[in-house]
């Protein structure tokens, strides 16, 4: 399973990230590649305290629902709602500013994340995540919006 922690698939990551296009189309969803960019930096800063976001989580989203986001063989599923803080299209996350400053913060973000330096609160959904857990999450959100612009 791939993971926020193998350097090798964080460099994959971040070369799909440098190889996106400010025009790239969406294959699904709403936002633009430059509000992408903002809702993952948004995403990273909310799950580190950094950013405040509102808790959605019960006992179903604890366990089973992490359990099939996390670990189950198949891409997510493309149009959940996130939470209103770190939504691109409702005007709640970072409007986007500039592309290069803001490609760059999600670099920046992506290793720093990966390090131990980076301490994580619960997930405003998923609730408490093991360290692995974080990594598993990282990766497979910075995955699927990349897929959602076909990178």
């Amino acid at each position: 399973m791939k993971t926020l922690a193998d350097s090798g698939v964080r460099a994959s990551l971040q070369s799909r990230v440098q190889a996106l296009a400010p025009t790239a189309q969406r294959r699904w969803g709403k936002m633009s590649a430059h509000q992408m960019l903002c809702h993952l930096n948004d995403s990273f800063l909310s799950v580190t305290g950094r950013r405040t976001v509102s808790k959605r989580s019960g006992l179903l989203e604890r366990t089973v629902i992490k359990f099939i986001a996390l670990y189950a063989p198949m891409d997510w599923p493309k149009g959940v709602a996130t939470r209103p803080e770190i939504d691109q299209v409702a005007g709640g996350g970072t409007p986007p500013a500039e592309w290069e400053r803001d490609r760059a913060e999600l670099a920046r973000l992506v290793e720093w994340f990966a390090s131990p330096a980076a301490v994580k609160t619960d997930h405003p959904i998923f609730g408490p995540l093991s360290e692995s857990q974080w990594m598993r999450w990282a990766y497979l959100h910075v995955d699927h919006h990349l897929r959602q612009f076909g990178a």
